[in-house]
This record gives structure tokens, C-alpha cells and sequence, in this order.
């Protein structure tokens, strides 16, 4: 792993970083010369369990090259232990000058299936934790006129797929969240962005393989290296990006994309007002033409990664 300097003297919290994603982005932030709180309670894919010596194998990893980082093994899902997440990184370095909302869980399973405590879940470590870890940190960054928030969204609520409602709905909702931050905090110099990462981890090994199309939809995926996710976010989280906020980014292999957000595309008017028929006859005619299709993210992302 190369050393840089784009993160010299920062202070950055890595929530489930113990593996994965945020293993590799926390390593990345610690060769850029981050101070890193290594956040991660050590559960399986779907929540269950803790166990601390993945997060303390990634502590010892960036200590072995020469760096300094912190092991945190509270939960993001709640709003005490969040609290002690970026207290951690005071008690430990002073100081917190990133956070990055990587923990996530699964619970997938078809919308009419799904039951309420699947449902809650996956929004409480997703779009709850998220609120509850940036939230934490903000007084800091509000009182030291500076900080950086980087949160991972999914092409699961970007775009859409299927059997994840209630991780999509987090995802989307985590973009609206990166969004609020973002302006309210801009005049102290407070920035939040999203990443949209595909990567093959442990969390969406879970894809079913039944089909040939699957199994070769897979095959892509397990091409793509947790690691290339890594940069977007140390830079995202670097002074080099001080001009970048409110935005959402896809990464994929080698490939970088600004994602849209919603804006209007079509529009119409009558000055008498419009009645139930009047739409039916008039507005959606018009507008049929414009309508996004009811696509998944493999069908939108539909050529092989570089």
C-alpha cells in the first residue's frame, strides 16, 4: 500500500471497518495519515453476534505499517453507543475530522414477505446509524469550522432491486440525509457526499445464484475488489475535495460516476385547473414517454466493469 499525505493529522471514524469496505477504506485513510477509529462490532452479515477481533486485526494491520488507530466495537444502531463511537476518537487522538458511514446489515427478502422486525433492522443500523454517528460528530465539526462526512448509499435505492425494500428504502434515505447535512452545515465548512460502491463482500454474497443470469451476475461482481471503493473515499474525506459536496458517486472497478438526483424532467399547465378525466386524457399521454422503467441495477449497469 503506498503512503500519501491527502489525510496528514486527520482523524477519521470508520464504522464497520472490520472487514470489507470499510476494512480497506480505513487502511487507505491510515497510508493517507489518518488517525483511524476502527468502528465494527464483529457481527454476521445479518446482525447477529459480536465478536471484536476483526475490527482488532485491522487496528494491528495499520499499526504494523507504522500508522495509529483505535478500536471501537459499539454499535451504530443506537444513539448512546454512537455517541461513544466518536467519543473514542476524542479520548484517543484528540480530535475527529472524518466520519464515514460504512456498517451495514442485510435482511433480504420480498417486500410481501418481509416481516416488521426485517423491516427494522436493516433501518436501524443503515439510515439510523448513519443519523445517530453524524450526529454525534457534529458539535465537533460545528465548533472547529471543518469536517467531512462520507456515507455509502446503493444502486438498491438509486435504482432499485429486488427483495431489498428495506435496505433500498435506508439507502435512499441516507442520500436525502447526506443531502440535509450537507446544507445545513455548509457555512462551517462542513462537507457530505455519498458513495454508491459495487464491490464483492461479504454482503452481497447473499445474491441468489439460480439462474445462468445470475450466476453470471455474480461472476462480474466477484471481480470487483473491495479496495477500489478506497480512494474515492480518502479523497471525498480529504481537503483536495473542499469543493465537493451534496454529491453521490458510483464506483465500480476502475469506473467513477456522478449519479443524478431527482429534478423535474416534464411539466404541464392549465389555467382552468386539472380534474381526474383531464389528466387521464392529457397529462399522461404527454408524459407515458418520459417514464422511467421499472429497471434493477444490473439492467442499468449493464456492461461488464473495466
Amino acid at each position: 500500500m503506498h503512503k500519501g499525505i491527502m489525510l496528514q493529522d486527520k482523524v477519521a471514524v470508520v464504522t464497520g471497518s472490520g472487514r470489507g469496505i470499510g476494512r480497506d477504506i480505513a487502511l487507505e485513510m491510515a497510508a493517507q495519515g489518518a488517525k483511524v477509529v476502527v468502528n465494527d462490532i464483529g457481527a454476521s452479515v445479518t446482525g447477529e453476534g459480536s465478536d471484536a477481533s476483526p475490527g482488532q486485526q485491522v487496528v494491528d494491520e495499520i499499526k504494523a505499517m507504522g500508522g495509529q488507530a483505535a478500536l471501537s466495537t459499539d454499535s451504530v444502531s443506537e444513539w448512546n453507543s454512537a455517541n461513544r463511537i466518536i467519543q473514542c476518537a476524542l479520548d484517543n487522538f484528540g480530535r475527529i475530522d472524518i466520519v464515514v458511514n460504512n456498517a451495514g446489515i442485510l435482511r433480504d427478502r420480498m417486500f410481501f414477505a418481509m416481516s416488521p422486525e426485517e423491516w427494522k433492522a436493516v433501518i436501524d443500523v443503515h439510515l439510523n446509524g448513519s443519523f445517530y454517528v453524524s450526529r454525534a460528530a457534529a458539535p465537533h465539526f460545528k465548533s472547529q469550522q471543518s469536517g467531512a462526512y462520507v456515507h455509502m448509499t446503493s444502486t438498491s435505492g438509486l435504482i432499485g432491486n429486488l427483495g431489498q425494500a428495506n435496505y433500498g428504502a435506508a439507502k435512499l434515505g441516507i442520500v436525502a440525509l447526506s443531502r440535509s447535512i450537507a446544507g445545513d452545515m455548509k457555512r462551517y465548512n462542513v462537507r457530505s457526499n455519498c458513495i454508491s460502491p459495487f464491490a464483492w463482500s461479504r454482503m452481497i454474497g447473499s445474491i441468489p445464484t439460480d439462474t445462468p443470469e445470475q450466476q453470471a451476475r455474480v461472476a462480474k461482481l466477484q471481480k470487483l475488489g473491495t479496495a477500489q471503493i478506497a480512494p474515492m473515499a480518502a479523497f471525498l474525506a480529504s481537503d483536495a475535495a473542499a469543493e465537493c459536496t451534496a454529491q453521490i458517486f458510483a464506483v465500480r472497478g476502475n469506473e467513477i460516476f456522478l449519479m443524478s438526483q431527482p429534478r423535474p424532467i416534464r411539466g404541464m399547465h392549465t389555467s382552468e385547473g386539472w380534474t381526474p378525466e383531464t389528466i387521464a386524457e392529457r397529462v399522461l399521454p404527454a408524459m407515458k414517454p418520459n417514464f422511467f422503467p421499472l429497471e434493477t441495477s444490473n439492467i442499468v449497469f449493464s456492461w461488464d466493469p473495466v
